[in-house]
């Protein structure tokens, strides 16, 4: 049974990306199955590896809602790594590259790419393995809030300078943007140690729920504005700005969820 909803929370976590990313991609890119069920699946399968690794089996409703965080982080960095450094695409439909690139320029060499890819990823899987070796059990008082904008933030400090490096060359330098992640990560981070995260749990759950609040408040908050990657490209497949609307009951249906969850969990505290 633990099995089951764990796959299930990685499903619906999957889902929840599938569909943001469809919305604002569709209209540019079109809609296929494979590609909107590729996030299902990929979190369906890391689900049960997170929740053994984390120690986070989905037996109440605090373990389940930081579950979902950490599995929804955990998607994001392989299929990001994956796109970054490891996956072969034309970059010209895209005003942003989609791949490694430095000061707006993509790196061409296919086994330099590989290599820092290889890195990227040893270095992320260390800074966890770390984390976990001086993880301790939930914090309480000041030390939650202190543990919420250091180790809590760690994540949206990641995204930020991330995201920097890959838009700031072409967009510009946007401050509100650069530090939404770090704000918005620290005060996830404090309601997962509220119901009782560890530090890593925290982490990784905060990052995970900061992608799905920024991505749900730009595509379905300003649904016509482009993502950055496709600014200013002409819409190719007008008819997916009606038919990506029969999502967003789905879409809602999981926020549903997640907030119950939350609720249930700080609740039952």
């Amino acid at each position: 049974m633990n099995l089951l909803c764990t796959v299930l929370i990685g499903a619906l976590v999957g889902a929840h990306a599938s569909t943001w990313g469809m919305y604002k991609d569709a209209p540019h890119e079109g809609f296929t199955v494979p590609k909107y069920l590729r996030s299902i699946v990929l979190a369906a399968a890391i689900a049960p590896l997170v929740s053994s690794l984390l120690e986070l089996p989905p037996i109440a409703s605090a373990p389940a809602v930081i579950l979902f965080g950490c599995v929804y982080a955990m998607e994001r960095a392989v299929l990001e790594s994956w796109k970054t450094f490891f996956r072969d695409e034309d970059q010209s439909k895209y005003a942003i590259p989609m791949q490694l690139a430095v000061f707006g320029k993509t790196v061409k060499s296919r086994p330099v790419r590989l290599v820092l890819g290889v890195v990227y990823v040893g270095i992320i899987v260390g800074g966890l393995f770390l984390l976990s070796r001086v993880d301790a059990p939930s914090p309480t008082g000041m030390s939650r809030l202190l543990m919420a904008v250091t180790i809590g933030a760690l994540g949206g400090w990641f995204s930020a300078f991330g995201g920097a490096w890959k838009d700031a060359p072409i967009e510009g330098f946007q401050t509100f943007k650069f530090f939404r992640s770090p704000l918005i990560s620290a005060g996830f981070a404090f309601l997962l140690y509220t119901i009782g995260a560890t530090a890593l749990q925290g982490m990784l759950g905060a990052i995970g729920y900061t992608v799905a609040t920024t991505e749900t408040w730009k595509t379905f908050f300003f649904p016509s504005v482009p993502r950055g990657k496709f600014a200013g490209k002409p819409i190719r497949f007008p008819e997916m700005l009606r038919r990506r609307r029969y999502f967003v009951p789905l879409y809602v249906a999981i926020w549903i969820v997640i907030l119950t969850g939350f609720v249930l969990a700080l609740t039952q505290r």
